[in-house]
C-alpha cells in the first residue's frame, strides 16, 4: 500500500515537471515570434545580382552599389561618331579627287594612301556607330561639296597646294576630336577606338606634312 502511494507521488511530480517544461518552451516561441506570426521570406538574389538590387539594375563596380540604369550612348558620342563619319567621307572624296586631277606622282600616292586609310577607319567605328545607333552618310557634307567644287576648277601645283592645306587643316582637326572624345567618353569601346584612330591620323599628318613640305606647302598648325 505504502510502495503505491509512493510510486503514484513519482508519476504525479514527473507530469508536473513535463507540463512546467513544456510551458517554458511555449513562452520563448511566443518571445521570438509574438501572436505566432510568420516573418516574410526575404528574396533571393539571382545570380550576379548585388544583395539589395532590384531587378533589372546591374552593381556599380565604382562604388560597390546599384549603378541606375543609364543610356548606352550618350548625345556627345552619336555627335562625334557622326562628324567622324563626314570627315572620312571628305578625305576619301579628296583623295580620290587628287589621284585624277594631281600631276605630281607623290600626291596622287598621298590621295590614294588617305582614302584607303579613312576607309579602314570607317570600319573600325561602324561596329560602335551601330550600337550608337548612329548612320553613315549618304552623301557628303555641304562644305566637302563645296571644297570638292574648288578644287575641281584648280590644276598643276595651284591644285596640289591646296589640297594639302585641306588636307593637313580637316586632319588636324580630326586628331583633336579624336583625342578629346578618347578622353572624356563614357563608353569604353568608345575612348578605345577614338584612342587608336588618334594615332593613326597623327602620323598621316606627319605624311601630309612631309609631302607639303616637298612641294614648298606652309601648313598652318591648328590651334
Amino acid at each position: 500500500m505504502i510502495a503505491t502511494q509512493r510510486y503514484r507521488k513519482v508519476l504525479l511530480f514527473l507530469a508536473t515537471a513535463l507540463v512546467t517544461a513544456l510551458l517554458g518552451e511555449v513562452a520563448v516561441l511566443a518571445q521570438v515570434v509574438p501572436g505566432n506570426q510568420q516573418q516574410p521570406l526575404q528574396q533571393q538574389p539571382t545570380p550576379g545580382q548585388a544583395p539589395g538590387a532590384q531587378p533589372g539594375q546591374q552593381p556599380d563596380p565604382a562604388v560597390g552599389g546599384v549603378a541606375s540604369n543609364a543610356p548606352e550612348a550618350s548625345f556627345a558620342d552619336r555627335a562625334f561618331v557622326s562628324s567622324m563619319f563626314e570627315s572620312d567621307a571628305a578625305e576619301v572624296q579628296l583623295g580620290q579627287l587628287a589621284q585624277q586631277k594631281s600631276q605630281s606622282e607623290d600626291i596622287k600616292q598621298l590621295g590614294q594612301r588617305m582614302a584607303e586609310n579613312r576607309n579602314k577607319l570607317d570600319d573600325q567605328l561602324k561596329p560602335v556607330a551601330q550600337k550608337l545607333d548612329v548612320s553613315f552618310p549618304s552623301k557628303p557634307s555641304k562644305k566637302t561639296r563645296q571644297l570638292v567644287a574648288k578644287l575641281e576648277t584648280l590644276s598643276g601645283p595651284e591644285f596640289d597646294q591646296e589640297y594639302l592645306k585641306a588636307v593637313a587643316k580637316d586632319n588636324q582637326q580630326a586628331v583633336k576630336d579624336l583625342q578629346n572624345e578618347a578622353q572624356t567618353s563614357q563608353d569604353p569601346g568608345m575612348q578605345l577606338a577614338a584612342k587608336q584612330d588618334a594615332g593613326v591620323l597623327a602620323e598621316h599628318q606627319q605624311v601630309v606634312e612631309k609631302v607639303a613640305q616637298s612641294h614648298n606647302v606652309a601648313i598652318e598648325e591648328k590651334k
